[in-house]
């Protein structure tokens, strides 16, 4: 599994099914090195680890949206907080059809838990694809020797029956990190992936993870894990069961447990 644009992602994440030989493995392995890429090696599931950990951070974004926060806001603060770009400028880079499908395929295997609010239905049915089809979140004009200018297009707000609410950069970044950690925790539970330093490995290189942070896992274990625990099952109390804490984090929050012990 590649990441895109091939040419500059360091990352490779390579799939193995549960019949495949070591030999196979060690050569595909070989492969992605000689390749130039970090080769991390996860375990075969819809989405695999990353897009499936990515996904649940966009979905969050998007119930915020449908919470009535808004576009601008949410962006700005997740690159405040370290990301290269903000959820929904991500989205229309990925395109929402090809966002819509994929997050179809993890629902279908993994149920309601992961389920996105009908924003992606509704952009999609007025042809907000991205920038592919200039306008999605954004609306993309070309400007100044021939670049490209984006600026939020107001008129999704009432395409989607929004109703602002004020929400603080705190909780949006919150929710969208605690999101993360809620799937990678259950990746882990179902042997998807195991090593931490794998973890945080595929979630800096490939899609950017504030790299200043040392990881997922090294952010969560900062804050540690009781506090994880804490802060999930109050949102989930706001905002429903899809933020309940996955049974691997209350778990070690009990044992008082690092995702890195040393």
């Amino acid at each position: 599994h590649f990441f895109s644009p091939v040419a500059k992602m360091p990352l490779l994440e390579v799939i193995r099914h549960p019949g495949t030989s070591e030999e196979t493995l060690a050569t595909t392995v070989a492969v992605g090195r000689t390749m130039g890429k970090t080769v991390i090696v996860v375990g075969d599931g819809p989405g695999f680890f990353t897009s499936r950990v990515l996904g649940a951070m966009l979905n969050e974004a998007a119930w915020m949206l449908a919470e009535g926060a808004d576009v601008e806001k949410v962006d700005h603060a997740m690159t405040r907080w370290g990301w290269p770009v903000g959820p929904f400028a991500l989205l229309d880079e990925v395109g929402l059809d090809v966002a819509r499908h994929a997050g179809q395929v993890v629902r279908d295997a993994l149920g309601a838990r992961v389920a996105p609010p009908p924003v992606f239905e509704k952009m999609i049915a007025d042809r907000r694809l991205g920038r592919k089809s200039k306008r999605g979140f954004y609306l993309y004009e070309e400007g100044k020797k021939g670049k490209t200018a984006k600026r939020v297009d107001p008129a999704i707000y009432p395409l989607l029956g929004w109703t602002w609410k004020p929400i603080k950069d705190r909780e949006i970044t919150e929710r969208c990190w605690l999101q993360m950690l809620n799937e990678t925790a259950r990746c882990m539970e179902e042997k998807i992936i195991t090593n931490p330093a794998d973890v945080d490995i595929g979630i800096i290189f490939g899609f950017g993870f504030p790299p200043f942070r040392g990881g997922l896992l090294r952010e969560a274990d900062r804050h540690g894990l009781p506090w994880v625990v804490e802060t999930l099952d109050r949102y989930a109390e706001t905002y429903g069961e899809r933020l309940r804490p996955a049974p691997l984090l209350r778990e070690m929050a009990e044992r008082g447990s690092k995702f890195y012990q040393s």
